[in-house]
């Protein structure tokens, strides 16, 4: 049987890639596209602003509440106000979650984490197979190596991305923390500039690149004495995070509650 599945932010540059991958997988039936009430497109057939889509009767609606049948799973891949818009939404009728958004304050997550007490959600800064992979490898590389390496995170992104550094370079600096069992707060540094000292030992540092198309580039550096290791993950298109999403959606469609990431969809832990 189907997964009934809205989409939010639909017509930007995530959404549209899922709108299009769920529309060719018979486990999903799309049955709800949302943009904010501000966006040109919210109240128009979803087949006239993306025609790719074919002959889905589907209207781009502002709100879930707007969408029916409700739909089981939302994938969001938004701004951290939207989201947690939806968030509210999902929580009083019962929609699962699946979170791509990044940017979040640290209260927002506390908030989103207490949503999943009643709701399954699924979150992460990234969905790709080979990204989960990377941040199970960068926690144990830590581990072995230990806070003697120095190490440096750098990543780069389009020139239309507003968070920085990214979400799964933050998530890189936690795989790195968690194999020294350290605190991140406690150990991160963002950019140089000026006369700053020496590299303070056990620290973790974090630069952020943007330009151009670029979809992302995440690169972990561990600099010991005479060598080095750099574990880097590029992705060449978003397709590898819309699969990932629908992995996710399908993996909570059997969920009653719960937080989760995208290693608990891939089975990585």
């Amino acid at each position: 049987m189907s997964v009934r599945l809205a989409v939010s932010g639909a017509t930007g540059r995530m959404g549209h890639i899922i709108l299009e991958l769920a529309a060719g997988n018979s486990q999903f039936e799309i049955n709800g596209a949302l943009e904010s009430s501000s966006h040109k497109a919210a109240g128009k057939p979803l087949s006239e602003v993306l025609p790719s889509l074919g002959n889905l009767k589907i209207t781009i609606s502002t709100t879930l509440s707007g969408i029916n049948p409700k739909p089981q799973v939302l994938i969001d891949f938004t701004q951290p106000p939207a989201t947690l818009a939806y968030l509210k939404e999902a929580v009083s009728s019962g929609i699962r979650l699946v979170i791509g958004t990044t940017g979040f304050s640290e209260d927002q997550k506390k908030e989103i984490r207490e949503a999943s007490k009643k709701i399954p959600i699924m979150m992460a800064s990234n969905m790709s197979v080979g990204m989960n992979l990377l941040f199970s490898l960068v926690e144990e590389a830590a581990s072995k190596l230990g806070p003697n390496y120095d190490v440096e995170i750098t990543e780069a992104h389009h020139n239309l991305k507003k968070d920085a550094p990214s979400g799964s370079a933050l998530s890189l600096g936690e795989s790195v923390a968690h194999g020294w069992k350290v605190d991140l707060k406690d150990v991160s540094t963002h950019g140089r500039e000026g006369l700053v000292g020496e590299r303070k030992k056990g620290t973790i540092g974090f630069h952020a690149v943007r330009g151009g198309d670029i979809v992302g580039d995440h690169t972990v550096l561990y600099a010991g004495p005479g060598e080095r290791l750099e574990l880097t993950h590029r992705a060449h298109s978003r397709e590898a995070f819309a699969q990932g999403a629908l992995k996710a959606a399908l993996f909570l469609s059997s969920k009653k509650d719960g937080f989760y990431d995208m290693r608990d969809v891939l089975g990585l832990r």
